[in-house]
């Protein structure tokens, strides 16, 4: 089989899906490489070292698609939408596409390519369970954005993070609160303790005390009744708004004595719970800087502008999009990691599987012969 690996076109786009030292992954299991010039030039990687791995080349897209039994991607369809659509009559049928689809929200998209007949796979939907740690593109993506929030916000704070005794004087610690415990949250917190500052966290699952506590923060406990804040896949599902009501006054008091709060809170195909309402905004001292990392979906914060930092009453906003990206060689070297992994599983000996009890396999397969088959995107799309 032969595996192709296109450019990224979304515009700023910097990850590639992947990269050099994986190829012999693939090579020696009997797959041929096929790679778009200058497809790992902005993670960092040059065409030679792809073909110095045993990769080909070629600087045609149209003979790229063509070629490929496999098209590898970072962003499919579903998250490229206006780019994407030049991809679309490229593709030929029965031909398997990997890659981030959001199939929970972008449904008319997942419908276009069950019609192009491609058998799709959503990295988005890898289950989490202890055999697919290696596959969770999710939870990669999320530690590099975990990372990036703390950079963002102490570059942006006008204090240092940590306390320094000096002949001037004394600096004190600046105070971050994370609201989120997941692998962003957590990242986050850790990035944040490094740098010296003081941190407490929050999560409505108290059982990420212990993991918070670990890491040198403090676990801020909140008398909201959470009970099934997780799905069996252990992702958060959505909360009612009387929840959440309840959660903004408790955590109003923190999010005043802060310097930096750090929001990670998102539903998988829905849009992001707000846990910071305007009028906790305006009870936050003068300089104090808000990175929301949920602003593609919507916010947590009420005054979030999507891929903008807005200034309101003194507190900096900011609404990062597509943060993954802007640490491109990290991110596709864990995103390669994880789709080399995915697709050697998937594939044996040249043929898909058709294990039916594979859950990795049946939980990811969205499209195939034309049809929806993911039993969750299916009902969303109504087929």
């Amino acid at each position: 089989m032969i595996v192709g690996v296109p450019k990224e076109t979304f515009p700023g786009e910097q990850r590639v899906a992947l990269i050099p030292q994986n190829i012999s992954n693939l090579t020696k299991t009997g797959f041929e490489v096929l790679v778009e010039s200058k497809a790992g030039g902005s993670s960092g990687f040059s065409d030679s070292e792809y073909t110095d791995k045993g990769a080909k080349i070629t600087g045609n897209r149209k003979e790229l698609f063509s070629k490929a039994d496999v098209i590898l991607q970072v962003r499919g369809f579903g998250t490229n939408p206006d780019k994407g659509k030049s991809d679309l009559v490229l593709m030929k049928a029965g031909q398997i596409v990997v890659g981030l689809h959001e199939p929970l929200a972008a449904i008319d998209a997942i419908k276009i390519l069950a019609n192009r007949k491609v058998t799709a796979f959503a990295m988005e939907l890898i289950p989490r369970i202890t055999r697919a740690q290696s596959m969770d593109v999710l939870s990669s993506m999320a530690t590099i954005a975990g990372y990036k929030s703390v950079m963002i916000a102490a570059e942006s704070l006008p204090k240092m993070f940590p306390m320094l005794m000096t002949a001037a004087g004394t600096t004190a610690p600046a105070q971050v609160f994370v609201v989120g415990a997941g692998v962003a949250g957590l990242q986050a917190i850790a990035t944040a303790k490094r740098l010296g500052s003081v941190v407490k966290a929050y999560d409505v699952r108290p059982a990420v005390k212990e993991q918070i506590e670990s890491l040198g923060a403090k676990f801020v406990e909140l008398p909201v009744d959470a009970k099934e804040s997780e799905d069996s896949g252990g992702y958060a599902i959505e909360m009612d708004e009387s929840f959440y009501k309840r959660q903004r006054e408790m955590m109003t008091k923190i999010v005043e004595e802060s310097d930096v709060v750090i929001t990670t809170a998102m539903i998988p195909g829905k849009k992001a719970p707000v846990l910071i309402a305007a009028g906790m905004v305006k009870k936050m001292h003068h300089g104090s800087i808000i990175v929301d990392l949920a602003a593609e979906s919507g916010g947590n914060c009420e005054l979030t502008k999507s891929g903008k930092t807005v200034v309101t009453t003194g507190v900096t906003i900011i609404g990062p999009v597509n943060i993954a990206s802007t640490i491109p060689y990290h991110a596709s070297q864990m995103y390669s990691k994880n789709i080399t992994t995915f697709l050697l599983h998937i594939i044996k000996e040249g043929k898909l599987s058709d294990d039916a009890d594979d859950e990795i396999l049946t939980n990811t397969m969205v499209t195939k012969d034309g049809t929806i088959v993911n039993k969750l995107v299916k009902e969303l799309a109504g087929a």
